[in-house]
């Protein structure tokens, strides 16, 4: 396949706090890596973050994006899982050293020395990128190109979340109803488990749509579910949650917060905590994760609701997710 000189791509720069499209040249793979023509790039809530300096350790000049989907067209030479012309998903985890206490525990998401698509290494918010194999999946069929696209993140957090919580539950609430709530809904709803969503105060749309994805229950962030939760998964950043979410849980229930970065948890009386309820955090996933995920998404078969974007409507769609107006997830699209 000959290639073209260069791409288009979309670009965060030093004090900056918008993407700039630029025609950069085409990365070339390294033995271990693929050259990937995107089609589609999920726009997440930690491109977000990102771009507005909440994470503050981004490479610079950099482009964002890891929740990519596209066709491998050159392999290095040392490449023995994928081919040119199969089709691949590139998640946030894009390297680890494997020889760090964690990476030998099988914990490589919490890996020393770990890179992450879209903010140390360049993502996919451009016509092409490189990929190391060993972090790429095979996905399945019946999802074409921008529907599996929020399956490479707000799918896999949002399972790895749900995972944490634990088995025995009956009773799940899912607090901020976005891109990773709308796949975990319908897992859970696969899974016969009742499903109670919490939005901001007023956002009926958000509401209707948890109902429509199998939600037995929907409404404000500031109201108690008609039964006590098992369990609650916290998707929107708001430190607020933690204590609203232990006070709906029931005797030991799990608070599993799912998100890479949340205003501060304010002060809240023990007796939220009392009784064997518990709070955890979920930082990044394993390929162990993604793997699980995308059979069970394909099985379910779980249905993402997406919203689409030329790249050159970056900044758009990221401001659409500032202010919660996106449905589902958004979606950049490079054809």
């Amino acid at each position: 396949m000959k290639l073209p000189a260069s791409m288009r791509a979309m670009v965060l720069d030093t004090g900056q706090n918008r993407l700039q499209l630029k025609q950069l040249p085409i990365p070339q793979p390294s033995p271990q890596q693929l050259l990937i023509r995107v089609h589609a790039c999920g726009v997440c809530r930690t491109d977000l973050h990102i771009v507005d300096q909440e994470l503050t350790e981004p490479k610079l000049p950099l482009i964002p994006g890891h929740e990519i989907v596209g066709t491998v067209v050159l392999a290095g030479e040392q490449t023995t899982r994928f081919r040119p012309g199969d089709r691949v998903g590139v998640p946030w985890l894009g390297y680890t050293c494997g020889e760090c206490r964690y990476c030998r525990k099988g914990q490589e998401n919490l890996c020393d020395h770990a890179r992450f698509t879209g903010y140390t290494l360049d993502g996919g918010f451009a016509e092409y990128t490189v990929a190391d194999q060993r972090y790429c999946f095979h996905l399945p069929p019946g999802f074409d190109d921008t529907k599996a696209a929020p399956l490479l993140c707000a799918g896999l957090i949002g399972y790895r979340t749900y995972r944490l919580a634990g088995s025995q539950i009956e009773h799940l609430g899912i607090y901020g109803f976005g891109a990773a709530a709308h796949i975990v809904t319908q897992i859970a709803v696969h899974q016969g488990k009742k499903v109670y969503a919490f939005t901001r105060p007023g956002d009926t749309e958000a509401q209707d749509f948890a109902r429509r994805m199998g939600a037995t229950w929907a409404g404000a962030s500031t109201e108690m579910p008609p039964h006590p939760l098992d369990a609650a998964l916290i998707f929107a950043p708001v430190g607020e949650l933690i204590p609203a979410a232990l006070q709906a849980t029931d005797k030991g229930g799990h608070v599993v917060s799912g998100g890479i970065h949340m205003s501060d948890i304010p002060a809240f009386p023990y007796r939220l905590l009392w009784e064997e309820r518990k709070v955890s955090s979920v930082a990044n996933l394993t390929r162990r994760d993604g793997e699980e995920l995308l059979d069970l998404a394909h099985r379910v078969p779980v249905h993402t609701e997406i919203e689409t974007f030329a790249l050159e409507q970056a900044n758009e769609a990221l401001d659409r997710l500032r202010s919660g107006r996106i449905e589902g997830a958004a979606v950049l699209v490079m054809d």
